[in-house]
Formats: C-alpha cells, sequence, structure tokens
C-alpha cells in the first residue's frame, strides 16, 4: 500500500504508485474558489468544483508532464507508533545491542529504552537481542507482535550473569570433577552426578567458545571424549559417538575461536588429530589428511584468535611447529615451522589479540615469548626472552584482555604472575609473585570475566581458587580454598554456557 505523505495543499498518486505533492499558490486558490462559484470573466461557464459530499475528486492541471493527477479526499495525518519497553540487570560500563525490525539501538543502562518508531497500524515489529557483555545472558519478553492503535510499551529484555562451570580431568581417576562457580565469591561446589566418566587417563579437557560442549584427550585411550554441558546444571552428557578415536597418546585438546574445528596433540606418534565439529551436536569428524606430522612429543596445542595459525609445543625436541589452518577445511600446513624453544618445552599460549606466543620450558624453568607475524604466523623471539619461572613450571594462561599471564610452578607449589607489555609483550613480574597453591600445581585457567583463577593441584587431588586484582593481576585465595577433586587433576577449564 503507497504511503501519502500530507500537505495542506493536496497529496496526489501518480499511476507508478509515487506520491506527488501540489502546491497552490495563492492566486489559483483564488481562482479555483471563483470557478467553484460560478465567476469570473466567463460567468457561468468554467470548471465545477466538488460537491460537499467528497466522493468525486478535482482534476488539477499536472506541474509538468502529460498525465493529470487526481486529489484524495482530505484527511489528518496517518497515525503511527512507536515501540518501547525497559531494560534490567546491567552492571554500570555494561551495554546491550538490541535490533528493533533489524535496525541497532544501543541500550548503555537499565531502565526504558525506544526499539522502533514510525510504525502504523497493522505493521509487524521484532525486538531481539544483537550484542550483550561476555557474561551476561539477557532475555526478551513480548519482543514480537503487531501494531494496534496504541503505543507498545511492553517489551522487556532482562540480563543476568550466566552461570560458570569448571571442569577438572583427572588423570588417574579416569573422571571429570564438574562444579558451580559461586558468582559472588567464586568458590566451587560440585554439581550433581559429578565426577562424570571418561576415556583411560584424561590428560586435558577443553570446552567450546560458547560453553556448550566439553572434549577430554584421554591418553590412556587413544581418545577423545566428547560432552554435552547442560546450561542450567552444568552436568555432562556423552556426546551420540563418543570416544572419537585420536593419535598415540593424546595429551592435550583445544578447540578453535569460532568452535568449528578441534585439534589433538598426540604424544607418542608425533601427530595432531584436527577433528570438524558438528554445530548441533558437538560430534567429531576427522577431516582429510588427518593426522599431521609434528615435532617430537607434542605436548600442547593452541589456536589464534583469528583461526588462522596453530602452535605445538614438543617436548623431546624443544621446539614449536606452527602451521596455517585452511578456513574451509581445518587443515593444516606447515608455516615455516619448527622454531627453537627453551629446553623440555610443555604447553603453548596465545595471547586474546593473537599478537604473541608464550612457550613453558619445564627443563629450565622459564618461559618463551614470541611476536607472531601477522601474516605468515612465523615467530620471533621478542627482546629479554626467557624469563625465569619458579620451579618446574607446567602450564601457562593469559587473561581475556591480555594484561597478565599465569603459570604454575609445579615443583615450588607456586604461580607466577606477569604483566605483559602490550607493545613488546614482555614479562614482568607482578607484586607478591609467586603466590602459593596446594601441592602440585599442574594446570591454571582464568574464567571469561578475568576476575577468577583457578589451578590444578595433582600432587593434592585439589583445586585452588583465587581472585583476581583487576589493577594488579595478584591472586587472592578464595575462602574455602582449596577445592577438593578426584585423583590425579590434570586439567582445568571454565565454562560459561
Amino acid at each position: 500500500m503507497p504511503k501519502l505523505f500530507m500537505h495542506r495543499a493536496a497529496v496526489a498518486l501518480l499511476p507508478s504508485g509515487r506520491p506527488r505533492r501540489i502546491g497552490l499558490s495563492l492566486a489559483a486558490a483564488v481562482t479555483l474558489a471563483l470557478l467553484a462559484c460560478g465567476g469570473g470573466s466567463g460567468g457561468g461557464g468554467g470548471l465545477p468544483f466538488a460537491p460537499a459530499s467528497g466522493n468525486e475528486s478535482v482534476p488539477s492541471a499536472p506541474a509538468s508532464g502529460n498525465e493529470s493527477v487526481p486529489s484524495p479526499p482530505a484527511s489528518g495525518n496517518t497515525a503511527t507508533y512507536q515501540v518501547t519497553g525497559s531494560l534490567s540487570g546491567l552492571a554500570t560500563g555494561e551495554s546491550v545491542t538490541l535490533l528493533g525490525n533489524g535496525q541497532p539501538v544501543v541500550v548503555a543502562q537499565n531502565g526504558t529504552f525506544q526499539a522502533a518508531s514510525g510504525l502504523v497500524t497493522g505493521a509487524a515489529y521484532t525486538v531481539t537481542v544483537g550484542t550483550r557483555p561476555r557474561t551476561k545472558a539477557c532475555v526478551v519478553t513480548n519482543g514480537t507482535g503487531v501494531i494496534g492503535t496504541s503505543n507498545v510499551s511492553n517489551v522487556s529484555v532482562a540480563c543476568a550473569t550466566r552461570q560458570q562451570f569448571a571442569y577438572v580431568a583427572n588423570v588417574g581417576g579416569n573422571t571429570v570433577s564438574a562444579y558451580r562457580i559461586d558468582a559472588a565469591t567464586g568458590a566451587l561446589t560440585a554439581i550433581t552426578g559429578s565426577p562424570f566418566t571418561t576415556g583411560g587417563a584424561p590428560y586435558s579437557i577443553t570446552v567450546n567458545p560458547a560453553g556448550t560442549f566439553a572434549y577430554t584427550a584421554n591418553a590412556g585411550g587413544n581418545t577423545v571424549s566428547a560432552y554435552n554441558i547442560d546450561a542450567a546444571t552444568g552436568a555432562l552428557t556423552a556426546i551420540t559417538g563418543s570416544p572419537f578415536t585420536s593419535g598415540r597418546a593424546p595429551s592435550s585438546v583445544t578447540v578453535n575461536p569460532a568452535g568449528t574445528f578441534a585439534y589433538v596433540a598426540n604424544a607418542d606418534d608425533n601427530t595432531v588429530s584436527a577433528y570438524r565439529i558438528n554445530a548441533a551436536t558437538g560430534a567429531l569428524t576427522a577431516i582429510t589428511g588427518s593426522p599431521f606430522p609434528t615435532g617430537v612429543k607434542p605436548f600442547s596445542v593452541a589456536v589464534n584468535p583469528a583461526g588462522t595459525f596453530a602452535y605445538v609445543a614438543n617436548r623431546t625436541d624443544s621446539t614449536v611447529s606452527a602451521y596455517r589452518i585452511d578456513a574451509d577445511t581445518g587443515a593444516l600446513t606447515i608455516a615455516g615451522s619448527p622454531f627453537a624453544a627453551g629446553f623440555g618445552t610443555n604447553s603453548v599460549t596465545v595471547n586474546p589479540a593473537g599478537t604473541f606466543a608464550y612457550v613453558v620450558n619445564a627443563g629450565e624453568n622459564t618461559v618463551s615469548a614470541y611476536r607472531i607475524n601477522a601474516d605468515t604466523g612465523a615467530l620471533t623471539a621478542i627482546a629479554g626472552s626467557p624469563f625465569a619461572t619458579g620451579s618446574g613450571p607446567i602450564a601457562f594462561t593469559v587473561n581475556p584482555a591480555g594484561t597478565f599471564a599465569y603459570v604454575t610452578n609445579t615443583g615450588g607449589s607456586s604461580v607466577s604472575a606477569y604483566r605483559i607489555d602490550a607493545t613488546t609483550g614482555a614479562l614482568t613480574a607482578i607484586t607478591g609473585s609467586p603466590f602459593a597453591t596446594a601441592f602440585g600445581p599442574w594446570a591454571i585457567t582464568v574464567n571469561p570475566a578475568g576476575t577468577l583463577a583457578y589451578t590444578a593441584n595433582v600432587g593434592s587431588d585439589s583445586v585452588s581458587a583465587y581472585n583476581i586484582d583487576a589493577a594488579t593481576g595478584a591472586l587472592t585465595a578464595i575462602t574455602g580454598s582449596p577445592f577438593r577433586a578426584g585423583f590425579g587433576p590434570y586439567s582445568i577449564t571454565v565454562a560459561q554456557p
């Protein structure tokens, strides 16, 4: 139905359906009035005016062209309405982008918002969430409908902190311990059904970026176990087809940032197995060309945030293998590697910006740091590398902001903490480092908000939990820490479905 643009003069519709506004000059208006009354120099001759009933239109000479343009009946402006609602649950500094009929509306505080306007009776409307804070889930109520004869004001958007769960792979117990993380304190509470059964000797556990699937690399069974994560309870349910075959002694598993591919380092056959992840089910399918060759004893694999390069820490030959990832197939192609590292290379991590890589050298108590070439993926040692750690460093992690780094020192039962120079990638020990853990810390993780850190302590079957100081990166033990784990906790991760 064509829109009518009203004017005090007149509005006409061309045959094409496009409106034409026809302005009447004062002289023309007077002439028409005289003609309607039979006046003018010609007496009764002239243009008959429309009767008071308004059922007949008045011909008007077109401003240009040959077509005559009828004038519709006089009426008021077409009524339009707006869609508004209320938003709740945002913290200071947070914002939500809503889509009102597909158009983005940024809302940066709790209260009333306008999602759409200028809608006529009978028009459909939708309000959905475009983007939200990483740690929040936002639910829209009354977000669809049809405009009646009044404004819509009952749309509601409620944001709340998403549940967080911690998962620990227990290498000696062939299980995963699962915990609910207290949103206020960071304390851990075992969830119903925990621990959950895995394959033999789970060395590593990871979750996909959406927090919907979990995977363990089972070194004793040469398999990868896959699970659905219940968003409400955190419980794990084995995915159909799990466990999936890997190479020999899989020691590490990681998922690319898009959640489309998984990579497993196989320590005993010097390869990386690569899989496509089914987006709906989480099931794994080996990709063409898998497994791909690595250095000797690959113990860890990491993918850069862009999903374009993969890196493998090879423990026995103290190197890092680098690969280009095919965006369509997930296949790996060696990219100028291997690169030399320190003695006893145990793990590799890429910072959130994808600009630096860090490798833990367990045999010499150091961390090697590299600048990543954005085009080729090549590694170049940065000034000051390697950097000193505590005794027996095993795992390395970086907070989501890329400002702080943490290393578990299994020989010293501590965590070394560093500030990362954003320009150079250099590490500087922060005040108070190293921080004490329970006996034998093996792995470490930081939650998505960057506020909590957890270590899996293989020597004491426990998990140490810490608050992270946002300004300094310092760790403070959480009340109740350490928390009980299964037998031989070897790896830990956090999910936020």
